[in-house]
């Protein structure tokens, strides 16, 4: 659909658009999350240009220089790059692989809260582990936020990857917590279009909207062919994301099976996303992953792995521990896991 609508474009001048984004887009993108049950309208919406740029918008408008904000970690590694980019000051609190990842508790996160604090950020499903918040979570961080007056970022790149009927709930779905949350989306993820680069940043907060417009408007504007090409997104069928989610469910049954009968490996079953964060047997992730692809082969094939480490600010943490995506089909699954258990059996850094 979005490539057809590209194709099919019929415009004569190609146009700076509003810095809010097109009234059309933005009318398609309420369209999608009411559907979600949002309750959103039209002037609740600012289009980004990608995911990347809501998360930047929403750090510059609500948290100011020096100003701390409380991330779960492991995370995606580049939520450092644009609390950098805001100076902001990231304060990581840890959750763990032996439980699954679940949110820390919310006595943990009080020991962190500061007067300088003012936001907690969310990934949900997660990138890197795959956890999916239940309600119940949600409810402690709503409980939390309002207590202490924070504001709730929520990055929901991927909410159509939810598996085993699992339901994805999200903080605009909590009654009470309006002024509080900032949504940052993108279409990257649920139709494979990350080159698309548009993203949008969704609150229910009007100050909010008028701060991060100013940003929006200091770019000028998104693209007006990415936005008439999310316009068709939205029409994307139901049949087509239960076809992916079927898909997607197998990779990952396939995947953690056969990390789990692996010895010494230890993979918590996500709930969604498509990542795994799975411990090994192993001295330094670093030095594995490095040698994994440097010094083995089998059958003149490797696999190629991104280090923990990278997804941790806490020194120390991950060491372990790799993140794995099954974006390949069950075949190149099976053959990458045959592979790496013998990469594992070889690694001259094997601690069992």
């Amino acid at each position: 659909g979005m490539l057809n609508a590209i194709k099919n474009i019929d415009f004569d001048v190609w146009a700076y658009t509003p810095s809010e984004g097109t009234l059309a887009y933005r009318l398609k993108l309420t369209e999608y999350y009411n559907k979600l049950g949002y309750n959103i309208k039209p002037e609740n919406i600012l289009v980004t240009v990608g995911g990347s740029e809501a998360i930047t918008i929403a750090m510059q408008t609500c948290v100011n220089e020096g100003d701390e904000i409380i991330i779960p970690e492991p995370f995606y590694a580049n939520y450092n790059g644009f609390a950098c980019m805001s100076n902001v000051v990231v304060k990581p609190i840890l959750s763990y692989i032996e439980n699954g990842f679940a949110l820390p508790p919310i006595a943990e996160f009080e020991k962190l809260i500061t007067e300088k604090t003012k936001a907690i950020i969310i990934c949900n499903p997660n990138n890197p582990t795959g956890y999916l918040y239940s309600r119940e979570e949600l409810e402690a961080l709503k409980t939390l936020c309002i207590k202490y007056d924070l504001f709730l970022f929520s990055d929901e790149a991927y909410r159509e990857f939810c598996y085993d009927g699992r339901e994805f709930i999200s903080p605009m779905h909590l009654d009470g917590l309006d002024e509080n949350v900032v949504i940052m989306d993108t279409v990257s993820k649920r139709y494979s279009a990350c080159g698309a680069r548009l993203g949008c940043l969704i609150t229910k907060n009007a100050e909010v909207i008028a701060s991060g417009l100013k940003f929006a408007q200091a770019r000028l504007s998104p693209g007006m062919v990415e936005q008439i090409a999310g316009a068709a997104a939205v029409d994307t069928p139901d049949s087509y994301f239960e076809k992916v989610n079927t898909e997607y469910t197998l990779r990952r049954d396939t995947l953690v099976s056969r990390l789990n009968n692996i010895e010494g490996v230890f993979c918590p079953n996500p709930g969604g996303a498509f990542y795994v964060v799975a411990k090994f047997p192993i001295d330094d992730a670093d030095k594995f992953c490095q040698w994994i692809l440097e010094d083995f082969e089998h059958n003149n094939q490797t696999v190629m792995m991104a280090p923990a480490t990278g997804f941790y600010s806490t020194a120390g943490s991950g060491k372990q521990e790799v993140r794995m995506a099954y974006v390949l089909n069950t075949d190149d699954l099976n053959s990458a896991m045959d592979c790496l258990e013998i990469a594992l059996q070889q690694y001259p850094g094997r601690t069992i």
